[in-house]
């Protein structure tokens, strides 16, 4: 059964007892779930309170991380490539230390590093061979990896379905798979429901974002081939929005936000989750 997620970096890149209210209003909505980012590791206490405050409204998790130089995958230095595995099982005692279910993000490689070369088969041997060894991490946690592709302008190791479904093909373990993103899917693919089909073994996870960032079907996103190639694929993870405001410059800045997308974040949340509901309700989901 497909469930649905909010993405908490509409609001934050680290969850506090502050967000306590943005939890309870996602709950109210008719939300399944929440997806937390983790980029702060450097302690698991507020992970452990989120994990007592999610269990108590009944809200599932994932969770949402990046990797940068220093942690980089595919690096051709072995050192870098240790602390990216390093990193990524701290990541995921961090996820569950609030029953995270699924890790996602571009956990292949650097965003924002370019070669401004090709990704070349030495890259994609150790990215293979590091993501094989964090999934052992992951295993052991009992949360699955969603290796996220991005767009070129952020990225350049894997920024299609098809490579991405070659990577974790590779990689060939239980608890690393990818995910399908609708905004990168609009910028890279020539079909959003050629692109799914391409991937549909390999995908555990799914965002729904518009192609500006904001409102879910205010845009210019081929959603009928998104839902359809979805529902005719049999998949049954999460739906979880991905959207980004100006509530947190650092964020905004890195997102590439530089105006309002949208009126309020709540309106965003309610809108959005109708949305997907009717487009789930109209192919009988």
């Amino acid at each position: 059964m497909i469930k649905t997620g909010m993405n908490l970096l509409l609001w934050t890149t680290h969850v506090t007892e502050e967000h306590d209210g943005i939890l309870d209003q996602i709950k109210k909505m008719g939300f399944d779930a929440v997806e937390v980012p983790i980029f702060d590791t450097s302690d698991l206490a507020p992970y452990e309170r989120l994990g007592k405050r999610l269990k108590a409204l009944g809200l599932g998790a994932t969770a949402v991380t990046v990797m940068g130089a220093e942690t980089n995958p595919i690096s051709p230095d072995a050192r870098i490539r240790d602390a990216a595995v390093a990193h990524l099982d701290r990541v995921l005692e961090c996820g569950q230390a609030f029953g995270c279910e699924i890790l996602c993000g571009p956990i292949h490689s650097a965003i924002g590093v370019f070669s401004n070369e090709a990704p070349t088969d030495d890259e994609f041997k150790h990215g293979v061979e590091t993501l094989q060894r964090a999934a052992e991490k992951a295993q052991a946690r009992g949360i699955r990896m969603a290796v996220e592709y991005l767009n070129r302008f952020e990225i350049y190791f894997l920024t299609t379905a098809a490579q991405a479904a070659r990577f974790v093909r590779a990689v060939n373990h239980p608890h690393c798979k990818m995910m399908y993103d609708s905004f990168h899917a609009h910028i890279e693919e020539k079909s959003q429901e050629e692109a799914i089909a391409s991937c549909a073994a390999e995908t555990i996870h799914a965002h729904v974002s518009e192609n500006d960032r904001g409102i879910p079907g205010t845009g210019q996103v081929d959603w009928d081939g998104y839902f359809t190639g979805l529902l005719r694929s049999g998949y049954s993870g999460y739906l979880t929005i991905e959207a980004f405001g100006r509530a947190l410059p650092a964020l905004a800045a890195a997102t590439r936000v530089w105006r309002d997308l949208f009126p309020d974040a709540m309106g965003l949340c309610r809108d959005g989750l109708r949305f997907i509901k009717g487009n789930l309700a109209a192919r009988d989901a």
